[in-house]
C-alpha cells in the first residue's frame, strides 16, 4: 500500500488541524458513512500520540502521516492519496488500484 498527502492537503491539516511538526495523524476506518472501499465505512483522520503498529506512514514537513495494521482491510489492496479539494474546501480521499 502506498500513502501519498499532496501539498495542498498537508496545508489544510496545518492551517485547518493545527498539526505542527512532530506530531502525528492517523488515517482509520470509521463504522458510518460510505467510501467507494467498504459499505457503511468511512475513513476518518485523529491526531495521535504514538502509534502501535505502522502498516504506511509517509513524513512531510516533520508530520508523520500513517495507517495502522489493523486497520489495512478498509482498504481492500488499494492506496491512500490524501488531496485537497479547493471547491468544496475539503479533503479528499482517492483509493488508486496498486
Amino acid at each position: 500500500m502506498d500513502l501519498e498527502i499532496s501539498s495542498s492537503a498537508i496545508t489544510w491539516f496545518k492551517d485547518e488541524i493545527g498539526v505542527k511538526e512532530g506530531e502525528k495523524v492517523r488515517f482509520y476506518p470509521k463504522f458510518y458513512g460510505s467510501s467507494p472501499m467498504q459499505e457503511g465505512y468511512s475513513l476518518g483522520f485523529s491526531k495521535d500520540d504514538e502509534p502501535i503498529q505502522i502498516h504506511v506512514s509517509k513524513e512531510v514537513d516533520g508530520i508523520l502521516f500513517y495507517v495502522e495494521e489493523d486497520d489495512i482491510w478498509f482498504f481492500n489492496d488499494h492506496d491512500l492519496h490524501v488531496e485537497y479539494h479547493e471547491e468544496t474546501d475539503e479533503l479528499e480521499y482517492k483509493y488508486p488500484k496498486h
